[in-house]
């Protein structure tokens, strides 16, 4: 019996030896992969299919993510409301989302309802008609989203940030508009859904308690065909323009008391060997609560009640970008303090126990990132879309249990120079 007055050991977290469980693969007989990871902890599963459907094989603004929406309003059985409400009554949930270079739908659902509900899935991927009446409606509620949305601070600070870094053409950097809504087309969206989600650009990831009998039905809903044709997508090579300008001051609400601060510089992507470093850099910097510029800008100073940094992880191209809201008389104090930090991570070395402490944090937030099959196969997912297999996740995670101080210096001198990062400030 566990005595409950000892308090447990502590154990260091890079101590642990963090194994990636490996998928099953089954491919479907017209080719479709399905990757695969079983559980039998709860009654529940996960399926998503993915396609090449991103905004950047768009030809038109918003193209992408509207088709992707939209295929899920209607189809030649089924009607938005049929659709919703075979989903909503076995206690399912159907969510699509697109990204800069891939588009999805998901469905959670319980184990014994999936043979109920792939039929729905079906007539959503292979039979949309993208109906009038639901593009007028779509496009209403997106300009009554966007026009309140763009009172807001922090939302126009993302929007021009990105501009400012990847180019207002580049699909990174490329906004939503009211123009842009009021120009979409079924007709358009239909072509780009025929060219785009087909039966040989799709690849399909699940997990979870999968019935006995799992790829018999996706074979005879998925597989049994060649869906939509066979479409060759070419990815295009589209070129960064960043703006020559690197300081930016915008007034768009003169009522409010907050002002939204990005500094943010370009970076490599992930394939670069620096990135998996930067992670760990970035980490101190702003990547968790204990971090300096929470220490310092929150803790200390009281500018704001949250500060972070991140490292974009898109394909092309990546980014640093520090970002956080503050009252609209220290914005500009906010920046000093953030090129401060920055300053002083090029001048000194790390000291080994804030080093310790980020390696405990950053393994301790993978360990958690793997508890259970859900978790799992979105970490290969992301290995697989990205042409990259588990020896990446292997080398990551060495680099964070390695890094040495003086690594982690060098690093700073030569990608946290304030010189290079791009400044804004909303008010």
């Amino acid at each position: 019996m566990i005595n409950r007055k000892i308090a447990p050991e502590i154990k260091d977290a890079t101590a642990f030896d963090i194994k990636l469980r490996p998928y099953e693969k089954v491919t479907l007989d017209n080719g479709i992969p399905v990757h695969i990871i079983k559980s039998d902890e709860q009654d529940t599963l996960q399926l998503e299919l993915v396609f090449p459907g991103g905004s950047w094989y768009e030809s038109e603004n918003l193209v992408a993510s509207a088709t992707n929406f939209l295929m899920k309003n209607g189809s030649g059985k089924l009607s938005a409301l049929q659709i919703n409400e075979n989903i909503d009554y076995f206690g399912a949930y159907l969510n699509r989302n697109s990204h800069h270079e891939y588009a999805t739908y998901t469905l959670h659902c319980l184990t014994k309802h999936f043979a109920d509900l792939v039929p729905v899935l079906q007539e959503v991927i292979l039979d949309p008609v993208f109906p009038e009446e639901e593009l007028a409606i779509f496009r209403q509620n997106m300009k009554q989203r966007l026009a309140v949305n763009l009172q807001k601070c922090d939302f126009v600070a993302n929007r021009h940030i990105d501009r400012y870094l990847f180019g207002e053409f580049h699909p990174y950097g490329r906004v939503s508009s009211m123009e842009a809504y009021d120009a979409l087309q079924s007709a358009t969206m239909q072509a780009f859904y025929k060219q785009h989600y087909t039966y040989n650009n799709c690849k399909i990831f699940v997990a979870g308690h999968l019935p006995a009998n799992m790829i018999e039905m996706l074979n005879e809903y998925f597989g049994k065909t060649k869906w939509n044709g066979e479409a060759s997508i070419i990815r295009p090579e589209i070129s960064i323009m960043a703006a020559e300008e690197k300081k930016f001051r915008i007034f768009n609400d003169e009522n409010g008391v907050q002002g939204a601060v990005r500094v943010a510089r370009p970076f490599p992507n992930r394939y670069h060997p620096d990135f998996p470093k930067m992670l760990v850099l970035n980490t101190i910097l702003g990547g968790y609560f204990g971090s300096r510029l929470m220490s310092n800008i929150r803790e200390e100073k009281g500018y704001t009640y949250g500060i972070h940094s991140q490292l974009y992880n898109f394909r092309q191209s990546s980014a640093i970008n520090i970002q956080t809201e503050a009252g609209r008389d220290v914005c500009e104090a906010t920046i000093e303090e953030i090129y401060k930090e920055l300053r002083t991570l090029q001048k000194e070395i790390v000291p080994e126990e804030e080093l310790h402490l980020v390696r405990n944090f950053m393994i301790g937030s993978i360990l958690g990132d793997l508890d259970g099959a859900f978790e799992v196969i979105q970490r290969w997912k992301n290995l697989i879309l990205n042409g990259l297999d588990e020896n990446y996740f292997y080398n990551n995670i060495n680099t964070i249990k390695t890094i040495t101080a003086e690594e982690l210096q060098e690093l700073a001198q030569e990608y946290l120079s304030p010189e290079d990062f791009y400044e804004l400030v909303v008010i």
